[in-house]
């Protein structure tokens, strides 16, 4: 049986990844002609060049492509092994990397994340937030253990990803205080012209906040979009316009930004998705979060 040298795929995969000898050598603190036997030695191996040089960089093959794909699913499963043992119940804090979504609301996040702090081990949570593709290509790459979503996850991604529906929430309409004296009265029909503060277009509320508009032929004065959503709640507290909020979070944006509620945006819903990688070893804390019953405010 023909035994696989890993200390060589491990040079070939820093290579890969870093572009050039140079950059991989300085990483792996290690000289260039060290690194290119290796590698010399891994071809031999496998009876297939795996680089070709371009200028002062190494290309991979197609060779090169299909071993750096398994060698890229080896090491994350290397990492993911760590991980595990490393985090055993009752030896060490329990580390959850958790990616957000920029369209997901953050108060909501916290809500979600709540059960994780309650858990026996202590838990150390990381967060951080990015654009979905951006999010997605690191859950593939075990760099996160979970991704939180307003949406399911696309059909398109090239490798097995889960949606586990975590709930949905209805919408409240909301704004500064005196602002919102101003448009609660007539609602929803004082939203016409009323400055408005919305979610960039290509996101799941802003969708169905448009859906909602049209259906009541309503037209407001769109001043401000973002991408943000905790920056369009500051700027909402400043009283710049009106904000759409998920009803389950209504009470903390209350106590925190003072904002007065307009009314709901009847019909109007955002989902909350918690989108995983398949993994060989479960992560306690997303269990614990992927089964917990799918809560819904109406």
């Amino acid at each position: 049986m023909e035994w696989l040298n890993y200390h060589h795929l491990r040079y070939f995969w820093t290579v890969a990844k870093e572009g050039s000898l140079a950059r991989a050598a300085e990483k792996l603190h290690v000289s260039q002609p060290s690194i290119s036997e290796q590698i010399r030695e891994l071809e031999s191996a496998f009876g297939e060049k795996l680089f070709r040089r371009e200028g002062r960089n190494n290309q991979l093959t197609d060779a090169g492509q299909v071993v750096f794909g398994y060698a890229e699913e080896i090491f994350a499963l290397g990492r993911e092994l760590m991980n595990a043992v490393k985090q055993r119940p009752g030896t060490r804090t329990l580390r959850l990397t958790v990616g957000v979504a920029d369209s997901f609301p953050k108060l909501v996040t916290n809500e979600i994340l709540k059960p994780v702090f309650t858990m026996p081990q202590a838990v150390h949570v990381v967060c951080r937030e990015g654009k979905m593709e951006d999010l997605l290509a690191q859950l593939a790459a075990h760099r996160l253990d979970l991704v939180l979503s307003d949406e399911p996850a696309p059909s398109s991604t090239n490798f097995k990803v889960f949606s586990h529906a975590l709930g949905e929430s209805s919408v409240t309409l909301c704004a500064e205080a005196k602002l919102a004296g101003k448009l609660k009265r007539n609602f929803p029909q004082s939203l016409n012209d009323a400055p408005a503060l919305l979610p960039a277009e290509n996101t799941a509320l802003r969708r169905s906040l448009e859906t909602w508009f049209r259906t009541h032929h309503l037209k407001p004065n769109v001043v401000a979009e973002f991408e943000d959503l905790a920056l369009m709640k500051v700027m909402a507290a400043e009283g710049r316009g009106f904000i759409a909020v998920p009803t389950v979070a209504l009470r903390e944006a209350v106590s925190r930004y003072h904002f007065r509620s307009l009314g709901q945006a009847t019909a109007c819903r955002i989902q909350f998705h918690a989108l995983t990688a398949e993994r060989r070893i479960a992560h306690p804390a997303v269990q614990l979060l992927t089964r917990t019953t799918p809560w819904k405010l109406c």
